[in-house]
């Protein structure tokens, strides 16, 4: 496995797979890699990282030996994108319980809101160097 950070995402949610699509415009140095929770990488990574409760609607990011969920993930992700995004870093400051609270009511509806996909996404030619697991 290489240097960059792992996201693990919901590979059939629509929502999820616009993130993802958002994150590589705004990472032109290529530092964020994606795997879709369904892999089996992520699967063997949320058991080494002892993520609880893990489910299709959890957020985990892998960045530098330590391990991100739900708002946590997602506020690191935006630390390290280019543009204002980053600013959206100081929610840090916001109680986790509530932050997580509104992450988890977002995706309790996320289907229901943005739709899903019968199977995990397939990346395009010029970015499917930034999945990893082998399942893309």
């Amino acid at each position: 496995m290489d240097n960059r950070h792992i996201v693990i995402f919901d590979g059939v949610c629509n929502f999820c797979n616009g993130a993802v699509n958002f994150i590589i415009k705004r990472d032109p140095e290529g530092v964020f890699a994606f795997t879709p929770m369904q892999s089996e990488l992520a699967q063997e990574l949320t058991e080494r990282f002892n993520v609880p409760d893990v489910g299709t609607d959890t957020l985990v990011l892998i960045k530098e030996g330590e391990c991100y969920v739900l708002s946590d993930a997602a506020l690191e992700i935006a630390k390290d994108l280019k543009g204002p995004w980053r600013l959206c870093y100081s929610l840090k400051g916001v109680p986790r319980p509530i932050r997580d609270a509104a992450y988890k009511l977002f995706a309790r509806h996320r289907y229901r809101l943005f739709g899903k996909k019968d199977a995990c996404m397939v990346p395009s030619a010029e970015v499917r160097s930034r999945f990893v697991g082998g399942d893309t």
